[in-house]
């Protein structure tokens, strides 16, 4: 026992050690979340006993975990989960299900009783956000198919788990002298009551206050978190939780202008927040209990880390997209999320369920967090091993599939149908061109078919895509997908398939076209430079014409 009975000590010792680790994790390219954990465990009552201060830590950590789902409110946007096609909701709720329903065998099986499998199951349904959103960043494939269906996957999942912690915490305190009928009675109505008076406020008192207080962005701010926690204590108030008023208050800012300044500069308070509560749950796991959980865990970690891919592969092949885009994005949900740890320890807390529970949902969070981390780093490597045995996930007639013999002559293919992709194949068509476009937005290719355009859905990432293309009608393959990455994958694969017309790619800056032009790009578009000079020609010209005028005056 280090002996810090001075709490600035205290917090300064624990904040130095988390730096450490989180480095040291960072190397071994794991997710913080693990180290943060580790930490827990090193500065606990088992090794280096600094925490004295557990009231302090636990109000940071219930803080964070607020935030944590004001943000998931603020970013609740039911337009991000319609973009990304049926598939996201589909595949949300049909991984969900399976998961929960397989799992919950899974723990009876290990000698589970029937709440704590009931507990552990959905715990392994919620895949990482944080994690998944900051690994397809970092690859910059966030905007990619697989990358976009991820992510409206997650918000479903966000949805669900939300849901849960609100029928939880609501009939978690229920007293049993009241029946479970009066009891599920006063829950609708408290919650009734409680989202009436947030309507009202959205309707007429949010926007013209969010108004008032954005004249100063640290009020902004302010008011923001101000209102998050106000928001949670009312939910606990009224039997609810801390988390699931906060998710509420979220939800009040969702459709205002702010939103998005709100949780962009939230996100650093909302993630050293969270730091407390990845220490505090590391700190109260008892290592005794841990070690008799690692066989349970072992065999509940491969069941994520396989079965939560297989089923999404499956789900997405039924509904007819290519085995490629279907892996990739199966492994972005083969672990379980923060939000499990979080509905551990409200189980816990409601005594549902005991330590050694808690500290199998922990030790299995922390083997699928740390395997998916590379699963997720080098899934196009594993892909490419993998390849010949995932036909059994691909339709014949998956999407983007090859063309039909009697299709009209192709003289131009476009990948990529935003603003400027558009555009683009507008002009080329209404020029008398044979144009084919290709984009992953279901939205984007119908409003190309509706405009009499030939559009279809496609991936330029897609390695085997191509193979499915009339290359040997193109004359040329034009890509405005304005990602580096995606360009070279383009032109690699268009190659590979024996394509020898014309590519033309679109670039962003003098690298990026170097780069692409020594890969083998004949045509680099620089949208913003080329904007630019058509601009400069305009108002030359119209500097020109009152010249003249002024002149001839």
């Amino acid at each position: 026992m280090l002996g810090l009975d001075n709490i600035f000590y205290e917090f300064a010792a624990l904040l130095l050690v988390a730096a450490v680790f989180g480095a040291i994790g960072t190397l071994l390219r794991q997710p913080l979340i693990v180290a943060f954990i580790a930490v827990g465990i090193a500065v606990g009552p088992t090794w280096l006993r600094i925490i004295e201060s557990e009231e302090a830590l636990e109000l940071l950590a219930e803080m964070g975990v607020a935030l944590l789902l004001f943000v998931v409110g603020l970013k609740l946007d039911l337009h991000l989960i319609r973009g990304a096609g049926p598939v996201a909701l589909v595949t949300g709720l049909g991984q969900v299900a399976f998961t929960s329903i397989i799992g919950f065998g899974l723990c009876l099986l290990l000698g589970l009783s029937l709440v704590h499998s009931i507990y552990v199951a959905v715990a392994l349904t919620f895949s990482s956000t944080i994690i998944i959103v900051k690994l397809l960043s970092d690859k910059r494939e966030i905007d990619s198919l697989h990358g976009r269906v991820a992510v409206g996957l997650l918000i479903v999942q966000d949805i669900v788990v939300v849901l849960v912690m609100i029928t939880l915490s609501a009939f978690g305190t229920g007293s049993e002298d009241v029946s479970i009928a009066t009891e599920a009675a006063l829950v609708l109505a408290k919650g009734a009551a409680l989202l009436a008076a947030i309507g009202v406020l959205m309707r007429f008192v949010i926007p013209a206050t969010l108004s008032f207080l954005s004249r100063s962005r640290e009020l902004l701010i302010l008011s923001a978190i101000a209102w998050a926690l106000a928001l949670a204590a009312v939910g606990d108030a009224l039997g609810f939780s801390k988390e699931v008023g906060a998710f509420l208050a979220g939800v009040s800012l969702a459709s205002t202008a702010f939103r998005e300044p709100i949780s962009t500069r939230l996100v650093t308070l909302r993630d050293f927040l969270l730091l407390f509560f990845f220490l505090t749950l590391g700190a109260s796991l008892d290592l005794g209990e841990l070690g008799g959980q690692i066989a349970p865990a072992l065999v509940l970690s491969i069941f994520v880390l396989a079965g939560n891919p297989l089923v999404v592969m499956g789900i997405m092949a039924v509904m007819g997209y290519r085995r490629r885009t279907s892996f990739l994005t199966g492994l972005t949900v083969a672990q379980i999320s923060e939000f499990s740890l979080i509905l551990g320890a409200l189980g816990l807390s409601l005594g549902h369920i005991d330590a050694g529970t808690m500290s199998l949902i922990t030790l299995v969070g922390l083997i699928t967090i740390g395997t998916s981390t590379y699963l997720i780093l080098y899934s196009h490597q594993i892909y490419d091993r993998l390849a010949p045995w995932l036909r059994v996930f691909e339709r014949r007639d998956a999407r983007a599939g090859k063309s039909d013999a009697g299709d009209q002559q192709v003289e131009i293919l476009v990948f990529g149908l935003g603003r400027y992709g558009s555009a683009v194949t507008r002009h080329l068509h209404d020029g008398g061109w044979t144009v084919r476009a290709f984009d992953f937005d279901p939205q984007a290719v119908a409003a190309m078919q509706e405009a009499g355009i030939d559009a279809r859905f496609g991936d330029a990432e897609d390695p085997e895509f191509p193979e499915t293309l009339p290359l040997d009608q193109a004359r040329l393959v034009v890509s405005t997908v304005p990602l580096l990455d995606s360009n070279l994958a383009l032109i690699h694969s268009l190659r590979h398939w024996d394509y020898d017309g014309q590519i033309a790619v679109t670039a962003h800056s003098d690298l990026e076209t170097e780069i692409l032009q020594r890969d083998g790009a004949h045509i680099v578009l620089r949208p913003y430079l080329d904007a630019a000079a058509e601009a400069k020609d305009i108002l030359e010209a119209t500097l020109r014409q009152e010249s003249e005028r002024v002149a001839s005056a």
